[in-house]
């Protein structure tokens, strides 16, 4: 029997966020990174999303290894709740190690977890499986793309890498390396898709220097920086620039002080002497020397800059003559969240700048002549756009096509759908293996199911309707009149007339039920429920979740 491989994508693919991909060969499973995605404002009541773990479960014991590329949330975030589920060697460079510990710690699962650091060059064989991790520079540190030598071929995985010469810290994309690797012959290609869009070259992480440099020469009072916590490259320009500027640094948000105490703790970031002062220390300091990190880029409203817009975050406030400076892309889904905080800082008299006004941002993902450069380096034989949505996934697509790809060579895959390879070539297979969304609560690490979202949607969207009745449990009279409470419901002028109208609806229901049914509390309940549903949609178009309570005496 001629050798296969599987790539099965559990997460990532036509969305952002939820990164993960399982390469499976015979008995056994390879799985490459365990991300998260926020949830979007209408999963009321969770805090984050990760992948369905069903096919892992399934296969718990042909899984062999995980490897994580880089410390990105949307990379590492599901790692507790994965090892869970299979408690399997973790693969990871020293900072991505150094963030996934703090999360294992979380969960109370750090001594049991058996994690093994890597650095670039380094080999790790695990079944049948090679890995070799390749330097790549990205917009966190310490990040790797991956070259798996495979029983039918070599598999290169290059997401979330772009061409930066000259990084920050740490060295550039290993292109050397990877040519190498072209010259042996790649067999597939798995691809960032996020700014296939993008023409021209993802710039370096160096270019928002001249813009901050500007921020900080002009700006008439305090500085307020936000950026992802993970932006190590960009918190060590605004130490290195307020340095320069005679400024005094406050890191502000629980998030950005652990990245930052990691990143300084494995030697990463290099602290200027007498930079840092603590928040509480902030209004002693002239506001023109004063500068602050803090958390909430995105607009999340219990980070420290949502709550210092608000006036709600201990005793720093935004204030008039402020500067804030938002460093970071606006992820899919947030853009309301972000507009509603700019509105709460200009409010306060204070000024926003943003990437839209000054370049004070600039992507980690590789753009169209990111990706041609990786084309000629690696020359593989098939390409598979991944890490994007699924009109990414097709202009990538399309793009590569452009440039000289076969589109038999190009396999534009969903998530669950599984590819394909041998000797022969690369096919999507036609099976598929159960992917989706499994919602978690924080508070408790535990797991929201579907329904408890659905109903609380519906809450949120129609609200409810509580008729409450009292009848006695032996002869079935109504022993006081109804009483009908609502919530997020009744708004009109003619509301109060509704609601005595419903309440008649109620009377005449328990009218028309005879003895037995009166009796029953629970078989009033349903009618009640399924008789007020009906009148209320007819004469509202409206379907709010009704909860009748019926007490019996």
């Amino acid at each position: 029997m001629s050798a296969k491989l599987e790539i099965i994508p559990l997460g990532g693919l036509g969305e952002f966020g939820m990164n993960m991909l399982a390469l499976r060969a015979g008995e056994d499973i390879l799985l490459i990174d365990a991300g998260l995605m926020f949830p979007d404002e209408s999963l009321h009541g969770v805090d984050v999303v990760i992948p369905d773990f069903r096919f892992i479960e399934a296969n718990a014991a042909r899984v062999r290894a995980l490897i994580l590329t880089h410390a990105h949330e949307d990379h590492i975030g599901a790692l507790p709740y994965l090892l869970k589920i299979v408690n399997v060697p973790v693969y990871g460079t020293r900072f991505t190690l150094a963030v996934a510990q703090h999360k294992l710690i979380e969960h109370g699962l750090l001594s049991e977890a058996e994690l093994h650091v890597v650095e670039p060059g380094d080999f790790v064989e695990t079944g049948p499986f090679e890995i070799e991790f390749i330097g790549a520079a990205h917009s966190t540190i310490d990040g790797v793309a991956l070259a798996i030598r495979t029983p039918v071929g070599i598999i290169v995985h290059l997401t979330d890498v772009k061409l930066d010469e000259e990084p920050i810290i740490g060295e550039p994309t290993d292109l050397t390396r990877l040519r190498q690797y072209g010259d042996r012959g790649v067999l597939a290609l798995l691809a960032d898709s996020t700014n296939v869009e993008r023409s021209g070259r993802t710039p370096s992480e160096r270019a928002v220097i001249p813009a901050l440099e500007e921020i900080f020469e002009q700006a008439p009072g305090r500085l307020i920086f936000s950026c992802f916590a993970s932006s190590i490259h960009r918190i060590q320009i605004i130490m290195d620039l307020a340095y320069e500027y005679d400024c005094r640094l406050a890191i502000v948000g629980s998030t950005m002080v652990r990245m930052v105490e990691t990143a300084v703790a494995e030697r990463y970031l290099d602290v200027p002497p007498g930079l840092l002062i603590p928040p509480h220390d902030v209004p002693r300091w002239p506001r023109e020397r004063v500068a602050m990190l803090v958390t909430g880029c995105q607009g999340e409203p219990m980070a420290a800059l949502a709550r210092m817009a608000t006036g709600s975050y201990k005793q720093l406030r935004i204030e008039p003559e402020d500067t804030v400076v938002l460093s970071a892309r606006i992820i899919p889904g947030n853009e309301r969240a972000i507009s509603r905080l700019m509105d709460h800082i200009y409010r306060r008299g204070a000024r926003v700048v943003d990437e839209t006004t000054k370049r004070v941002h600039v992507s980690g993902h590789p753009s169209q002549d990111d990706l041609r450069e990786f084309y000629r380096a690696l020359r593989p034989k098939y390409l598979i756009p991944i890490h994007g949505d699924y009109r990414r996934l097709c202009r990538h697509k399309e793009f590569a096509c452009a440039v000289g790809f076969h589109p038999d060579r190009v396999l534009v895959v969903e998530n669950g759908q599984i590819v394909e390879l041998d000797r022969e070539g690369a096919r999507l297979s036609g099976a598929t293996v159960p992917v989706g969304r499994t919602f978690i609560d924080e508070a408790g690490f535990e797991e929201i199911e579907e329904f408890i979202i659905h109903d609380r949607r519906h809450l949120a969207e129609d609200g409810f309707v509580l008729p409450i009745v009292v009848i006695n449990k032996t002869t079935g009279e109504l022993e006081a009149e109804p009483e009908i409470v609502t919530r997020g419901f009744v708004a009109s002028e003619n509301g109060e007339e509704l609601l005595d109208r419903a309440r008649e609806r109620v009377l005449e229901t328990i009218a028309a039920a005879d003895l037995d049914e009166r009796t029953d509390g629970a078989v009033m309940k349903e009618k009640l429920r399924v008789e007020l549903k009906r009148w209320i949609a007819k004469q509202t178009d409206r379907h709010p979740m009704i909860i009748p309570v019926v007490i019996e005496i």
